[in-house]
């Protein structure tokens, strides 16, 4: 089993706080480099939603 299964089976189940997670990484990028890469972090951050099956947007209702 690879490492990355091994995160994504550990992340089951905890959709919203991995979400959060990456929201807080993604904002910490961004404080420490004034915004300058935000285009490539939020690029990154919809791939890691993605590839770990989190909703996109918090502010957007779950789907039904």
């Amino acid at each position: 089993m690879s490492m990355m299964d091994k995160l994504k089976n550990m992340l089951k189940g905890h959709e919203d706080q991995t979400s959060k997670g990456i929201d807080k990484a993604g904002d910490f990028a961004d404080s420490k480099t004034d915004d300058k890469y935000k285009g490539q972090v939020d690029s990154t951050q919809e791939k890691l939603r993605k590839q770990y099956g989190t909703p996109g947007d918090q502010d957007q209702p779950p789907p039904s």
